[in-house]
């Protein structure tokens, strides 16, 4: 449960007037239950618990804008929900000066990342001895070393009222925590884009909104029931009009860059620019000058400054203009149209494989325009870390958000990489018993005994389960990817005793059971079911937690710790990774499923194919791992320091996709042998698995 609710605005004393523009405009954007998200605000945001799990880098102080210590570093990533990761920030006084947030669109998409399998070290032991590693075998890692499947991660699953009603809570938190000379950038798409303006002109103010910023994503594209969307949308707005805007340029185009027609004879490119004032606002300045009297545009000071640096060209025809070198100037001012940054592919040095991975042009670009060096720039939908690893890059001090854990490891491997300092802290709000929200909400399915989808259930309900005194239990879950309802509240209650259970047949059904991560007040809820649910039907509320950590199975590795001359030596020997060999499994079924299918077409095909018919048709290789499955391994860690509590990484070593070592941060092309070193005795192992999740052992 919350520690308590702190208020998204300052308390107002009474008496007091507090201009209040969500208020005033509220019925602007009418849909259902729009008015529910007032009962968030009157309540606050829900503050937690928090609890360290690393520190980074060295222990530098950071210190944000009014003074207040950022946690004793330069950056925080934090693994928790929006809401409650504002409602610590304004506990602890932090403000941030910029926000750049790429929420989910609400597109009805479901999002994955690629899980690459690492080179297994027994086999790879003799390729180390071939320095260094050749086009071939970098070759044969890609075709053969190496096999990728993807793990979903999680889904834009919301209804728009429902979006709408979670993105307005969003925005007013992270209002909340805005300092005064603050800006956000919000990015979206065509599918919910035009709405959350109307939102974000209800909360930030009409007269606060700057630009809506439009980036060509991708080039031209086929779409034959319309028009290519090739576009992302971002609105662009400030706290006030005291907000930072440093001006940022583009390059030049090509067309323009064609006018730089004229050359010096030290090859200097210009073109002439207009030093008239004819047809300009404002008087200009009337004077002659060697021998041409006209209306300038500057003083005749600087007109004999430019002309003392051979900067006046005098044409034929009688007038002067001046030469404008391409080497003087800095680009084009950015415009609100951005057709000049690339998505990343495939081959870019920083991709991450994150699904919705940002270029980290485009926020270098935002962050320069909106921030200054020292400000704090924070990112609430982390994602793969590119706001934070482009703001400490920048000299920016930065906060990560997310609810995933593959969110938070992608963004601390890539902090780390660079150098930054920064702390890792987890807000208990029931996130962090899960490792990703739509993974986790598909095993809870498989976890719960014997449950079971019945079509005549609403579907409010996940299914059913048969109990020996009730029958048939009708089960409700919460959806890990909606905070809205991890939080069982009377409100919440409400609405499944009037339009879930309305629906069900007293005849048939003796009760039903919720499930819940969070709940605001027990004893008010359980109070309120007595005076309100006139259905008939029981209500047993069930504590989802148990269920969650029987999700969370810990991998299993054996492994040998030598003594040795220079310090310790810990050699891996075997990982078995339950979770992950049955997901390996389904792929695999899936893909021999697909085989079957194409040797059944082919058998029954007399038409000759064409190579893009092969192709298509090209066999499903299953994913083979082996006895030891050491393949399976992504990080493993030592920390020679704690026994207990916040794991210290004293040496880490890391495999990238391509099955290259990372140590401590270092990149290297040599392939992992199984073993890692350390000077001091190691008292704890962390491994981490390909999938994201990591076993803490004892040594």
């Amino acid at each position: 449960m919350p520690i308590r609710y702190i208020p998204f605005e300052p308390k107002v004393l009474q008496g007091q007037a507090l201009l209040d523009n969500f208020v005033r405009t509220r019925r602007v954007l009418r849909y259902r239950d729009n008015d529910s998200v007032f009962r968030t605000f009157d309540r606050g945001m829900p503050l937690y618990e928090t609890s360290l799990i690393e520190k980074i880098g060295q222990n530098t102080e950071g210190v944000a804008n009014d003074n207040t210590p950022l946690l004793g570093a330069g950056g925080l990533v934090l693994r928790g929900e929006c809401l409650s990761a504002c409602a610590y920030l304004k506990e602890k006084g932090i403000k941030i000066d910029l926000v750049y947030i790429d929420p989910p669109f609400a597109s009805g998409a479901d999002y994955a990342k690629k899980i690459y399998l690492r080179k297994n070290p027994k086999v790879t032991q003799a390729l180390n001895s071939v320095p260094p590693l050749g086009a071939e075998g970098e070759q044969q890692l890609d075709d053969e070393g190496i096999r990728a499947f993807e793990e979903k991660m999680y889904g834009d699953i919301w209804n728009k009222e429902q979006y709408l009603n979670w993105m307005y809570e969003n925005l007013m938190a992270i209002k909340a925590v805005m300092s005064d000379n603050a800006s956000i950038y919000v990015h979206l798409d065509y599918h919910i884009g035009h709405y959350v303006k109307i939102l974000m002109d209800e909360v930030f103010g009409e007269e606060n909104f700057n630009s809506e910023i439009i980036w060509k994503r991708t080039t031209a594209h086929n779409d034959s029931s319309g028009y290519g969307m090739n576009y992302d949308m971002l609105f662009f707005y400030r706290k006030n009009e005291n907000a930072v805007f440093n001006i940022v340029y583009q390059t030049y185009s090509d067309e323009y860059l064609s006018r730089f027609n004229r050359q010096d004879d030290d090859g200097r490119k210009w073109t002439d620019g207009n030093l008239t004032a004819k047809g300009l606002q404002g008087k200009g300045y009337e004077y002659e000058y060697k021998g041409y009297f006209s209306l300038w545009r500057c003083p005749i000071k600087t007109m004999e400054e430019h002309d003392a640096k051979g900067k006046l060209y005098f044409t034929k025809t009688g007038g002067i203009r001046l030469k404008v070198y391409l080497d003087e100037l800095g680009g084009m001012p950015c415009q609100s149209l951005w057709d000049d940054i690339n998505p990343v592919n495939s081959q870019a040095q920083e991709r991450t494989d994150y699904a919705t991975q940002k270029p980290e042009a485009l926020l270098e670009r935002i962050i320069k325009a909106s921030s200054n060096e020292g400000m704090v720039v924070a990112d609430f939908f982390g994602g793969s870390g590119v706001t934070a690893a482009v703001a400490q890059k920048l000299g920016r001090q930065f906060i990560h958000a997310d609810v995933g854990i593959n969110s938070i490891q992608t963004v601390r491997d890539r902090l780390k990489t660079q150098g930054a300092s920064f702390e890792i802290l987890e807000i208990e709000d029931g996130v962090s018993l899960y490792r990703n929200p739509a993974q986790t909400m598909t095993l809870l399915k498989k976890t719960i005994l014997n449950l079971r989808n019945e079509d005549p259930l609403p579907a409010f309900f996940e299914g059913e389960v048969m109990d020996s005194q009730y029958g048939a239990i009708p089960v409700y879950l919460p959806n890990l990817q909606d905070h809205t309802t991890r939080l069982l509240n009377t409100y919440w209650i409400s609405r499944i005793i009037n339009e879930a259970m309305g629906e069900l047949d007293a005849n048939r059904y003796k009760r039903v059971r919720l499930y819940y991560v969070d709940i605001e007040d027990e004893k008010e809820v359980r109070s309120f079911i007595k005076d309100n649910n006139l259905t008939g039907i029981e209500i047993e509320l069930a504590d989802l937690k148990p269920l969650l950590a029987e999700v969370r199975l810990e991998d299993e590795a054996v492994y040998t710790l030598q003594n040795t001359e220079g310090g310790y030596k810990l050699t891996l020997e075997m990982f078995k990774s339950d979770r992950l060999n049955e997901r390996i499994k389904q792929y695999n079924d899936k893909g021999m499923a697909q085989n079957i299918k194409l040797d059944f077409n082919d058998d029954n095909d007399s038409n000759e194919e064409t190579e893009s018919d092969n192709k298509r048709k090209k066999k499903f290789k299953p994913i083979e791992i082996s006895e030891n499955g050491l393949e399976l391994i992504e990080l493993i860690a030592l920390d020679c320091t704690n026994l207990e509590g916040v794991f210290n990484s004293d040496v880490e070593l890391k495999l990238d996709k391509n099955s290259f070592v990372v140590l401590n941060g270092v990149k290297s092309k040599t392939y992992w042998d199984g073993t890692l070193s350390s000077d001091k005795k190691p008292l704890r192992m962390k491994i981490r698995n390909i999938a994201g999740d990591e076993s803490v052992i004892k040594l």
